[in-house]
């Protein structure tokens, strides 16, 4: 069988352009994130109207045809979400159970193209078995998730135990966060294709999302299509070396050798200048700044240290809901002391956005978006979604305040970075962005008498 995926052959297209899509993919198994049920299809992952399945009573479906087509894989976990009610089963588990359901209906050599003629079974993920064997979270995760698929799924169909831990370890290493066009995870899928793209904390493609079809679209300009060249990035990128290295051991099993890694960090964890006049990022370990020559005093290294401690603590705290208070404070206590550049004043950025809009604060959200977007334009580019999607929220929030041509200026900014990067075609588009612009050039219109 093979998958609905589109995919470029290997070298046989020469100077792609920034914003091509070189793979298109549809999930081999996907799961909706149970926070997202009650508001979203659990097919198609769609939000509007939807119904409730009246055996489980637990999942929802936007349509007829969405479960229709849901229904050979939720047919076997129906009975048993009903039966463990009202307990939710992790969304961890199901998605390992709906791996095994799948495989169990003889998916095993299903195929996933990553050219025209390459392609990726199921069992050619990689498992990292004798890792995980290793790792004491690892193993107790997967302890924890094999007890739970002993009370929820037909015992008949769960594997022995090595070859349960290998199917494991390939949905732990190879998934995808769904993502919605706001560039929040909705949840988890495997793309058999897409899973041969290697990682880089400096990469040069990334992976945008219709619905639960993923599509995989260059960053920048490409000499030729050379898949071994191609890199996506498996992590948070706003991250330090140190964190990102480590995340990713944990959580993949190699140790990161990429540009990004491999290069001296300086502004991402550097301390402002004692100098208020100077804007140079300083590296807490020097004596004096490196432009105007500053002294950096042992009392000043920590406060530093202080604030950066107290601000990584909140961040841990807020790591579900962003609290505005903690973030205003954090932020207070950071000017002067902490270069803005730095990762951790960039994150306390984010929460005060998030935060802010949260309490509908659209002038405080607007002054932080503001704060944001440089430091997405120098972490991420001009050509990422995630720049994009900040250009884009800080347009609507100067609609808000009815600054009407500045938000123009703004959205008319985010509309061409948001065709190149989730294409001119995306639901994003036509259904979010062309809207909001409509309206801001009738508005503009109307003020200037133009018609």
């Amino acid at each position: 069988m093979k998958m609905a995926c589109t995919a470029q052959a290997n070298g046989s297209i020469k100077n792609l352009k920034k914003g091509t899509t070189i793979i298109t993919a549809e999930p081999f198994v996907f799961i909706l994130g149970s926070l997202h049920r009650k508001e979203r299809c659990d097919y198609c992952f769609n939000s509007g109207k939807i119904s409730r399945c009246s055996g489980c009573q637990f999942v929802y479906y936007c349509s007829k045809n969405c479960q229709k087509k849901g229904w050979l894989i939720h047919k076997v976990e129906c009975p048993s979400i009903k039966r463990v009610s009202p307990r939710i089963v992790p969304d961890a588990a199901r998605m390992l159970a709906r791996i095994i359901i799948k495989l169990n209906q003889g998916a095993k050599n299903e195929r996933g193209y990553y050219t025209d003629t390459k392609y990726r079974t199921f069992n050619d993920l990689m498992s990292h078995e004798e890792s995980i064997k290793k790792n004491i979270k690892k193993m107790e995760h997967f302890t924890s998730l094999s007890m739970v698929l002993l009370e929820f799924l037909p015992k008949e169909i769960i594997p022995e135990p090595r070859e349960l831990l290998r199917i494991f370890g390939r949905m732990s290493v190879n998934s995808f966060n769904i993502l919605d066009t706001d560039m929040t995870s909705l949840g988890v899928g495997i793309y058999l294709g897409p899973s041969i793209l290697d990682h880089s904390c400096k990469p040069n493609a990334t992976a945008i999302f219709e619905g639960t079809k993923l599509l995989i679209r260059t960053l920048c300009d490409l000499e030729s299509l050379d898949w071994s060249k191609i890199f996506i990035t498996y992590i948070d990128l706003l991250k330090d070396t140190k964190t990102r290295r480590e995340e990713l051991n944990q959580s993949y099993f190699f140790w990161c050798e990429c540009e990004r890694c491999n290069t001296p960090e300086t502004i991402e964890i550097s301390a402002a200048c004692p100098n208020k006049k100077c804007t140079n990022p300083c590296s807490p370990m020097l004596v004096k700044c490196d432009k105007c020559g500053e002294e950096i005093t042992d009392e000043f290294v920590d406060k530093f240290n202080e604030v950066c401690e107290l601000s990584l603590y909140q961040l841990d705290k807020m790591q579900s809901t962003a609290y505005l208070d903690a973030s205003r404070m954090c932020l207070e206590k950071q000017d002067g002391v902490v270069h803005p550049y730095n990762l951790v004043a960039v994150r306390t950025l984010e929460n005060a956005v998030a935060a802010a809009v949260d309490l509908e604060r659209w002038k405080e959200a607007e002054i932080y978006a503001s704060k944001l977007i440089p430091k997405y334009l120098y972490y991420y580019g001009n050509s990422h979604p995630m720049t994009a999607q900040m250009y884009f929220s800080w347009g609507k929030l100067l609609s808000l305040q009815k600054k009407g041509i500045q938000a123009l200026e703004v959205v008319t900014k985010a509309a061409r970075m948001i065709e190149q990067t989730f294409g001119a075609n995306h639901s994003k588009v036509k259904d979010e962005v062309k809207p909001v612009l409509d309206q801001l050039v009738a508005e503009y219109r109307i003020t200037n008498g133009c018609f």
